[in-house]
């Protein structure tokens, strides 16, 4: 029987690494469907995801309801042999919906309606729209929750709906009253003794609507709280409804990365798996990078187990201003990033490109122009290779690395009151991770109450919002022997978003050994004197780090206390002259960075290189990686992966054989024009024989 419980692994242990397509028959002629199957054959696919926009299609009119289509195509793909994740088709509601009940229809910001005749046209908080949502949801889970082919459950589509109507008032106030408990401890946590906003009944507070300047902070962030809140009880209304009818088979939803709209740590609790989109941009020659972020922080919701790629592009997407096709090879290689990553499957959108429609220009594993193309050979290739791979089924993807982000931290931190847009969160972010791309190194991205215990570094470039007891654990983690690496204007705000009084960041000054007293946002450059730490501390990579290193956009005022803190660059110029702009400290048995400034990327891998040696983590790299040379582990399998139209050499701490090829690499490694490589370490048997 299947184990709802065992998630992803229940699904891979019928069909190894998943490989499929949003599929859309309701868009083609049934006389085309027994070729769809065919060519999905041809290609390797054994999952497609059903139905994602089909509400119309199956209710056309309110009380009725037309099954016999999905039931069609349901049996020529279990007769197939291809697997379906069935999708509640609740992100893209009828026409019909929309026009009897008007209700259903979302707001923006300055209370204009947004109609009927795209998607996502529904308010997260209208009753109506939920009613109809469950109805539909229930329908589908009676009807297929049994079903052979259907292995897998996807609710919705992207949820990241936002809406300011009235309904959205009253359900935003009842949260507040859950939340709070009082009006006092509302206008309280609020601050609302500023700018003569203190409310008297409930019925005063709104959404942060368009309103003539600044809004309250704290109103604005917990209306994303409670926005975040209601996209999840969209989900569990019908996932629960689905487990009534299908309690073996998981259920999940497709994320989106870093998306702003929705706390994704609160939905990795309540999916049975984990599933996300990812779309690289091929006019973006580094967007690999943020790719693998995004596959980190996938990873880091999976708690390192295995996670699923549920959209990604054979070529180019529609939705960008000016969309690039995607390298002859670039498929293969943005591809085996995720699988690298943890990823137990690829997925595109979608299966066969639409003729009609906003997406009609969309790529997909079957173009326009059929199955004699460069692309639908490079899915078929990719099949062929996630066969060769299908060993790493369930493996999971743990790191000795840690990330430390946070939604509400991010929501905060961006506020247009604070003193730069310059800073920004994700900027940040991946600031912090190149160095360790550029190491062959992988991380997960967690939360900041996740158990450390089993990590050795932990990076936290970027938390504005930082709660006492979570500040309390990074603290007795280092002092127990951890290494912590810190970015500036981390610390500073409570949960509701107020400032910390007294030097900052007061919660975590101990940890760092140092505080400061002003932030300083810089008009121009100012040169940083870094400090010498031994023979090889000014060694980075390859190169050396260069005298001229300045920051330019962040400084802050800093002062040392403690014994165990030291200065390892200071500012040579203006008001800040001699002043700490990087402190390390020793804390307990760990030590603990604090960066107080934006330094350049010479200089933050000089500081991550330092806190790795400290951490007692090794790169399988000699020197760096080239900028566009992607190295990621998994299960003891090296994947080296070129991202670049040009060839590349990379030189590796031990010998090592092709998975693939079952050819034999020594320390130098050569890299075709957007070439993969799957090495094992010579000395290791590799299973598959090759």
């Amino acid at each position: 029987m299947r184990s709802r419980s065992h998630g992803l692994n229940a699904v891979t242990e019928q069909t190894g690494l998943l490989f499929g397509a949003d599929y859309n028959p309701e868009q083609w002629p049934e006389e085309t469907w027994p070729e769809d199957i065919r060519l999905m054959q041809q290609a390797g696919i054994n999952l497609v995801t059903l139905g994602v926009f089909s509400w119309a299609r199956l209710q056309p009119t309110e009380g009725t309801w037309n099954f016999g289509w999905l039931d069609r195509i349901l049996a020529l793909l279990e007769e197939g042999n291809i697997k379906v994740c069935l999708a509640t088709p609740t992100a893209s509601p009828p026409p019909w919906l929309g026009h009897r009940y008007p209700s259903t229809l979302p707001t923006d910001a300055t209370g204009t309606t947004l109609w009927y005749g795209a998607r996502n046209q529904f308010s997260p908080s209208s009753a109506v729209y939920r009613s109809a949502a469950r109805q539909v949801t229930a329908a589908l889970a009676e009807r297929y929750g049994k079903h052979p082919a259907v292995v897998m459950w996807h609710v919705g589509n992207e949820l990241g709906q936002i809406s300011y109507d009235d309904e959205a008032a009253g359900a935003f106030r009842t949260w507040l009253l859950r939340r709070y408990g009082s009006l006092g401890n509302l206008n309280t946590a609020w601050g609302t003794t500023f700018w003569s906003q203190g409310y008297s009944t409930w019925e005063e507070i709104l959404p942060p609507r368009t309103a003539p300047y600044l809004h309250n902070p704290t109103q604005v962030l917990d209306f994303k709280r409670f926005t975040s809140e209601s996209l999840l009880k969209l989900f569990t209304e019908e996932r629960d409804i689905i487990r009534q009818h299908s309690p073996d088979v998981p259920v999940t939803t497709n994320l989106m990365g870093f998306f702003r709209g929705a706390d994704y740590f609160s939905f990795a609790g309540e999916t049975d798996l984990i599933g996300n989109n990812w779309y690289t941009d091929p006019a973006q020659p580094q967007t690999w990078e943020l790719g693998a972020l995004t596959h980190d922080l996938c990873r880091g919701l999976a708690k390192g187990q295995p996670w699923l790629l549920m959209e990604s592009a054979a070529s180019a997407v529609n939705w960008r201003p000016h969309n690039s096709a995607k390298e002859p090879g670039a498929l293969l290689v943005d591809s085996l990033s995720a699988l690298a990553r943890g990823s137990d499957g690829i997925c595109f959108f979608q299966f066969r490109q639409s003729a009609f429609g906003a997406e009609r220009f969309h790529s997909a594993v079957v173009p326009l122009a059929g199955e004699d193309t460069r692309v639908f050979r490079e899915v078929a290739e990719l099949g062929c290779r996630l066969q060769d791979l299908r060993l790493l089924a369930g493996a999971p993807a743990p790191s000795r690395i840690a990330v430390l982000f946070d939604w509400d931290s991010w929501w905060a931190a961006e506020s247009p009151d604070c003193p730069t847009d310059r800073l920004g969160v994700l900027d940040q972010l991946q600031a912090y991770y190149r160095p360790l791309l550029r190491r062959g190194l992988y991380v997960e991205v967690v939360h900041p109450s996740a158990a450390l215990d089993r990590f050795d570094l932990v990076l936290v470039p970027s938390l504005f919002l930082l709660k006492d007891e979570d500040a309390a654990a990074l603290t007795s983690w280092v002092s127990q022997g951890g290494t912590a690496v810190v970015g500036p204007f981390s610390g500073l705000a409570d949960s509701n978003g107020h400032l910390r009084e007294g030097r900052f960041p007061s919660v975590l000054a101990d940890l760092l050994g140092v505080s400061g007293e002003e932030w300083r946002p810089l008009a121009d450059n100012v040169v940083l004197d870094f400090m010498e730490l031994g023979p090889a501390s000014r060694s980075v990579g390859t190169g050396q780090l260069p005298d001229a290193l300045e920051a330019s956009v962040w400084s802050e005022d800093l002062r040392l206390h403690g014994p165990g803190a030291a200065a390892v660059a200071t500012f040579t110029s203006g008001p800040l002259a001699r002043k700490p702009a990087v402190v390390r400290n020793v804390h307990g048995s760990g030590t603990a960075w604090y960066v107080g400034c934006d330094v350049p990327a010479a200089a933050l891998g000089y500081i991550v290189g330092a806190a790795l040696t400290e951490a007692g983590i090794t790169s399988p790299v000699v020197g760096e990686l080239p900028h566009d040379v992607e190295l990621a582990t998994r299960a003891g399998f090296y994947f080296l992966l070129n991202h670049s139209p040009e060839p590349r050499t990379v030189t590796l701490t031990e010998q090592s054989v092709d998975l693939l090829t079952g050819e034999a690499h020594g320390l130098h490694v050569s890299l075709d024009p957007y070439g993969a490589l799957v090495l094992k370490h010579s000395f290791d048997h590799i299973e598959n024989g090759n």
